[in-house]
């Protein structure tokens, strides 16, 4: 979807509202959803708020499925070609698309022991990161505890949702 403004999304439907800002959300447009009754907003920064305190006051159950929801980096839904298009283009950015068999391998090793460790996806903001730089943070979080893990992983979803945000509403 093209750009659309501030005054346009709060003009919407509720239909039309999760149409435009479902994406922001991995696979989760409930988000945008619950979100829509938070309306009228009057910047992209409490159109953003209203929509991650939707999050934040979910269950825990509801919190662990969202995660579930988003694809393990360079992983089988990459490799099948089934990710959104706004993971396939931040995946892009940080050079996922393009890993060697051995970073490949590495990374589908650290998917598999992050996700039988904390029971969801390893989730970080690509963009501006490398390859390097992303294997970095994984080697870094993989151990930590599973609480602080799935606090990092909504602050990085937070970074994510932020960015698709900016890019869909015309400032």
């Amino acid at each position: 979807m093209s750009a659309v403004t501030l005054d346009e999304i709060n003009a919407l439907d509720q239909d039309a509202f999760v149409a435009a800002l479902g994406p922001v959300f991995e696979n989760s447009p409930w988000v945008a959803r619950a979100a829509w009754y938070s309306r009228p907003f009057e910047d992209v920064r409490e159109l953003h708020r209203a929509m991650f305190a939707v999050v934040e006051a979910a269950d825990r159950q509801t919190v662990l499925d969202f995660l579930n929801a988003h694809p393990a980096l360079a992983g089988k839904e990459a490799q099948a070609g089934e990710m959104t298009t706004e993971s396939v283009g931040e995946q892009a950015s940080a050079g996922l698309d393009a890993l060697s068999p051995e970073e490949f391998a590495r990374i589908g090793e650290l998917n598999s022991t992050y996700q039988d460790r904390h029971g969801f996806p390893f989730v970080i903001a690509v963009r501006g990161h490398t390859k390097t730089s992303i294997l970095a943070e994984f080697e870094r979080r993989i151990g930590a505890d599973t609480e602080a893990e799935l606090q990092a992983a909504l602050d990085q979803i937070a970074l994510i949702s932020r960015g698709r945000l900016d890019r869909v509403v015309a400032a």
